[in-house]
């Protein structure tokens, strides 16, 4: 019987998980069956469960995903042409391990806001830090930073993150100021932590959006030559969904490392 003082003990050094298995042992007559190492490695096993998913739950609320996306979801039907092995091959995480980055391209409703977040909820699952951003939202905060006097503090508490998940670039335009704010960004996350890009532009048209081109040469040399590159040429998948009419265009997939 675990007794009353044991249990706060648990409890006071936050073993939660262990201390509510062995309350729930305590219930299960085929607890009595097992030995003092079964019944403890079930302990151990409950805490570090219980830690894991608190983690991961950390994770995914600070990594503030637009969508609750899985690798598992990503349809892979034919008229998209989504490589499985490459999929598959990004759900490892090796991609993080070497800091190489993610680019994907594609129309409206392809499904590249879904595909980045849903890298970034399996590097959390992983148990790396993960930060979603439109690039519109991100110039904006970094503008803010810069008259507030916490652009270096915002700057770094951004770069920081294992995974920047970048989407919208080039939606509009950025100006001079934008580029040079995220040169820095870039330049201080490039060859230590991987980037994900999300553009309706394709990657040669990303030079032209960027207000600066010297900058822009910078910003693009962080991003693109190190990376998987994966571009959508099909169907909206919002107007699969909705049932509506396609026209049957099909997807292509590129890659370079």
């Amino acid at each position: 019987m675990l007794d009353r003082e044991t249990a706060e003990k648990l409890r006071e050094m936050s073993l939660f998980g262990m201390a509510q298995t062995a309350s729930a042992q305590e219930q299960d007559p085929e607890a009595d069956a097992l030995s003092f190492a079964e019944r403890f490695g079930l302990l151990v096993d409950a805490e570090w469960t219980y830690r894991r998913n608190r983690r991961l739950a950390r994770l995914l609320r600070e990594a503030r995903l637009r969508l609750q996306a899985c690798l598992e979801d990503v349809d892979f039907g034919p008229p998209r042409g989504l490589s499985r092995s490459l999929v598959r091959s990004l759900g490892t995480g090796r991609w993080l391990e070497d800091r190489l980055n993610v680019l994907v391209v594609g129309p409206t409703g392809a499904g590249k806001t879904f595909l980045a977040c849903a890298l970034a909820n399996a590097a959390c699952r992983l148990g790396y830090s993960a930060r979603y951003y439109r690039v519109p939202r991100l110039t904006a905060d970094l503008t803010i930073a810069r008259g507030d006097g916490s652009y270096r503090r915002t700057l770094s508490k951004i770069a920081r993150f294992d995974l920047l998940v970048l989407d919208d670039l080039g939606i509009s335009p950025l100006t001079p100021g934008e580029c040079r704010d995220l040169l820095e960004l870039v330049d201080d996350r490039s060859q230590f932590r991987s980037t994900v890009v999300a553009s309706q532009l394709p990657i040669e048209a990303w030079h032209g959006a960027m207000g600066d081109p010297t900058l822009a040469d910078a910003i693009l040399d962080r991003l693109v030559h190190n990376a998987h590159k994966i571009v959508l040429k099909g169907e909206s998948m919002r107007k699969i969904k909705a049932g509506l009419p396609q026209s049957g265009d099909s997807d292509t997939l590129e890659t370079d490392t």
